[in-house]
């Protein structure tokens, strides 16, 4: 029955180095292990916020993304843009350079053509008007008296004269 009661004297030991036990874990294990626990907890709950605000910094980060990408699309429309108001400007400009040269150069050859054809009814004039010359040195040179005669000499140098001006 011992064993089922247990005795005073032991009941006694046992209580005193359940207590003594107490005190030494109380006094040296008690506190490094909640400490150990405490900045555990701390580690865990710092690492917790770190981690929501990486996830805040990230959706922040992706949302600034976007709008670069989008900024970045609008200027590189604008810029598109632009350099096609600036293609057809250029080759508008290059068309009108090009008519109003193409229009100066019709100019000239036409004042050129021109020259040249009054340069042409001079010499035309000149050569009718020593051919006219050598008809009458030959009509004088010639004394008829016949009136058809003449009139058939006459005919006959201008036919002359109109077979070397159209040669």
């Amino acid at each position: 029955m011992q064993l089922v009661t247990p005795a005073i004297g032991l009941l006694f030991w046992m209580l005193l180095t359940f207590s003594i036990v107490l005190f030494i874990l109380k006094k040296f294990a008690w506190k490094p292990i909640l400490t150990h626990i405490k900045d555990r907890e701390e580690t865990i709950s710092n690492a917790l916020s770190q981690a929501e605000k990486a996830r805040e910094d990230m959706a922040r980060l992706h949302g600034e993304n976007e709008q670069l990408l989008a900024d970045a699309r609008k200027e590189r429309d604008a810029m598109l843009k632009e350099a096609r108001e600036m293609k057809e400007k250029i080759i508008g400009e290059a068309k009108g350079a090009a008519d109003e040269e193409a229009k100066k150069l019709i100019t000239r050859a036409q004042d050129e053509i021109n020259k040249q054809k009054l340069a042409a009814m001079d010499e035309l004039k000149k050569e009718v008007a020593g051919f006219s010359v050598q008809i009458a040195e030959k009509l004088l040179a010639q004394n008829l008296e016949n009136n058809d005669a003449q009139k058939k000499l006459i005919e006959h140098q201008l036919n002359e004269l109109t077979q070397k001006a159209q040669a």
